[in-house]
């Protein structure tokens, strides 16, 4: 009976386990960028699977992080927070790194946020991260030249 035990526990743990490595994330390109007077550290999601997964199942980011989006045409992209478990603001960015529009997202939520227009990039930073530095549309990023092909 003990052994019985063991191997279904054993089973559910594997199980359980390999649910949590679909989550898991590998790592992403760093690459630093300039808003205002800020230094961001963004991971880069440049494929089509690290731009899908993003920052869900991630509980906690620093203040200077962020993730950068790098899209393989400009249009107007849209986010949404399913599985995302940090309240996050997203800056869209064109082609020229000039931003769009901001939006605030909530966790775990499948509302849309879209750009206003034609962006190449978003960058997701911790809720509130733009406003609270004065950062805003028309504002421009640097460094953003430097980003990996989109694939």
């Amino acid at each position: 009976m003990k052994q019985k035990t063991l191997l279904a526990v054993s089973a559910i743990l594997t199980a359980s386990l390999s649910g949590s490595a679909a989550w898991a994330q590998r790592a992403l390109p760093v690459l630093e960028l300039g808003a205002g007077f800020y230094r961001i550290e963004a991971e880069v999601a440049a494929t089509d699977r690290d731009r899908q997964i993003g920052l869900m199942r991630r509980e906690t980011m620093a203040p200077q992080h962020g993730m950068l989006f790098v899209y393989t045409e400009e249009k107007t992209h849209c986010m949404w927070m399913k599985n995302t478990l940090l309240p996050l603001s997203v800056a869209f960015i064109d082609a020229d790194g000039a931003i769009l529009n901001i939006e605030d997202m909530q966790p775990e939520t499948e509302d849309n946020h879209c750009a206003r227009r034609p962006a190449r990039y978003a960058l997701e930073m911790n809720l509130g991260w733009f406003a609270q530095r004065g950062i805003g549309v028309g504002d421009k990023l640097r460094g953003l030249e430097r980003a990996p092909r989109p694939q």
